[in-house]
């Protein structure tokens, strides 16, 4: 599914996704669960994986990631995991 949200939409759902450590993806589940009468208006205590203690919450806030490594023009990571002197 492919959604298109107006663009101080986009901008909300990211600074909100910033300031809770939740991912815009989860926001956006809650939101159409509430609206579809799925779940109740309250806010929910977490996701049923986080309840059960199958996953472990975030220990950072969402944050958006900067590459670390520049690939030289030409490579990218196919590239590199296909390689001769892999182990």
């Amino acid at each position: 599914m492919n959604l298109r949200l107006r663009p101080e939409v986009e901008e909300a759902l990211r600074a909100e996704s910033e300031r809770t450590g939740r991912s815009q993806q989860d926001l956006l589940r809650e939101a159409v669960d509430r609206q579809l009468g799925l779940v109740s208006a309250q806010p929910v205590a977490g996701e049923p994986l986080l309840a059960g203690g199958i996953v472990q919450p975030p220990r950072v806030a969402y944050r958006k990631v900067r590459p670390e490594v520049r690939l030289p023009a030409g490579v990218d990571s196919l590239h590199l995991l296909d390689r001769d002197d892999r182990f």
